[in-house]
């Protein structure tokens, strides 16, 4: 594992700081109890995807795999519970089930389709 380098300097008053600092391309500069720390950030930090949180409404193939059975239709009504879709993986016939009560906004996928990870297979509302 590579070191960063980290500068440490203390920091007398927020007041006396009336210039921006210098900072050179990915350096950041935190503070953490009146020390003020500049670091610089990795390629791969600057450029990570964005966090974003899912969508319990849109259900996702949690693995590469073939949809056997498809059990709902547009507008069905589910419950907690119900069985939506088989999906074949590694052999194992795997049940998705509704994670709520809800309607059937969407299916996304057909009988014997091959899907691949995250792809969107259900959408609830």
């Amino acid at each position: 594992m590579r070191k960063k380098k980290v500068e440490k300097k203390e920091v007398k008053s927020k007041t006396q700081h009336n210039q921006e600092p210098v900072l050179f391309e990915g350096e950041t500069i935190f503070v953490i109890d009146n020390t003020e720390y500049r670091t610089t950030l990795s390629p791969k930090y600057i450029n990570r995807k964005a966090y974003k949180p899912k969508d319990p409404k849109k259900l996702l193939a949690f693995m590469p795999g073939n949809i056997e059975e498809i059990f709902i239709k547009k507008n069905d009504l589910v419950k907690m519970g119900d069985k939506l879709l088989v999906l074949e993986a590694m052999k194992m016939k795997n049940e998705i089930l509704s994670p709520f009560d809800g309607k059937v906004k969407q299916v996304f996928v057909n009988k014997d389709e091959k899907v691949v990870k995250n792809q969107l297979l259900i959408e609830l509302h």
